[in-house]
């Protein structure tokens, strides 16, 4: 009669003739390469009628943590809250989000990425937006919410503008301190260069704004001092959906977050920028309203829930927004 082999026979031959069970296996496919890839392009969610696309201008790696969060803390106390948040100790990882607005009149840009200078690492909001389907030109208005690189850096390339039939909206204090001539030297000496010539050549086509200033109708501004000295969030309503465009007001959703009082080394002015992290904290985790902040884990939007020890914990947004 012929043999008939089962699992447990053939693998009793194979190790008496001291095969290994693996080299039964069919050989395995070659691996296919690496991509390289920043991630997924964009996202898009739903605010009432309006609908907003995050893009992903790319993320960067960055070493020692408690030299940019919780630099008036010890270091041994930031390193126990990562790991107590499954976070490595050693490095941080940054997203960088820009949000456009389509209120179905008008398309909003929010920041513009690194741009060039972020390359190959991040600056890649222009091909993000046609990824998506649209063209730099359908942008209606950019809202630069401050003056930092990687907020900026993607306004001009090569001389000509991302969005070139756009009007641009920004805080008036903020362009009032990053356009001065003090700011070409010291610290602020290299966001200055940028604002020169990503910025200043577009003031011809800009609105200044204050607190409660509209970009469009629904899109209003609000106050967030202290990450710089004109920051501004955004407050976006349509209909009874609401949603903060918070900018840098909050940079890392453990370390900024959950621990709000924890100071960041490029926030301008601290003790400012704590005041306004709680402000706007408080007003999320209260009125239950989702927000996006630029340098959250993409595609960074979410919720607040206000802890019992005293910060506050981010809820990643999952199918809230798409319904």
């Amino acid at each position: 009669m012929p043999m008939q082999l089962d699992r447990r026979t053939l693998l009793a031959g194979s190790a008496a003739l001291g095969l290994s069970p693996l080299a039964l296996a069919p050989a395995a496919r070659a691996a296919a390469p690496l991509t390289n890839s920043v991630g997924a392009p964009y996202m898009r969610y739903k605010l009432g009628e309006f609908e907003i696309t995050a893009f992903n201008d790319g993320t960067r790696v960055g070493q020692n943590p408690e030299k940019t969060f919780g630099i008036n803390q010890k270091p041994e106390d930031v390193a126990a809250a990562a790991e107590a948040n499954f976070l490595p100790t050693d490095r941080l990882v940054s997203s960088f989000t820009p949000v456009l607005v389509n209120t179905g009149k008008e398309l909003v840009l929010f920041d513009s990425g690194n741009g060039a200078n972020g390359r190959p690492a991040t600056g890649h909001l222009a091909s993000q937006i046609a990824a998506a389907g649209f063209t730099p030109d359908q942008i209606d208005v950019v809202v630069i919410t401050h003056c930092h690189p990687d907020h900026i850096g993607g306004l001009m390339e090569n001389g000509a503008a991302l969005a070139p039939k756009a009007r641009y909206v920004i805080g008036e204090a903020e362009y009032a301190f990053w356009s001065s001539p003090d700011r070409a030297n010291g610290p602020t000496a290299n966001a200055a260069k940028i604002v020169q010539t990503n910025v200043v050549p577009l003031k011809d086509k800009m609105t200044f704004v204050k607190k409660d200033g509209e970009a469009v109708a629904g899109i209003r501004a609000v106050e967030a001092f202290g990450h710089t000295p004109g920051h501004m969030a955004w407050h976006v309503e349509n209909g009874d959906k609401r949603l903060l465009i918070g900018a840098d007001f909050c940079n890392h959703y453990v370390l900024s977050l959950r621990y709000p009082k924890w100071h960041a080394s490029f926030d301008a002015d601290k003790d400012k920028a704590v005041e306004t992290r709680l402000r706007l904290l408080d007003m999320l985790s209260a009125d239950r309203i989702p927000f996006t902040s630029y340098h959250m884990p993409f595609p960074a939007v979410g919720f607040v829930e206000k802890s019992t020890e005293g910060g506050y914990r981010f809820v990643p947004a999952s199918y809230q927004l798409m319904l």
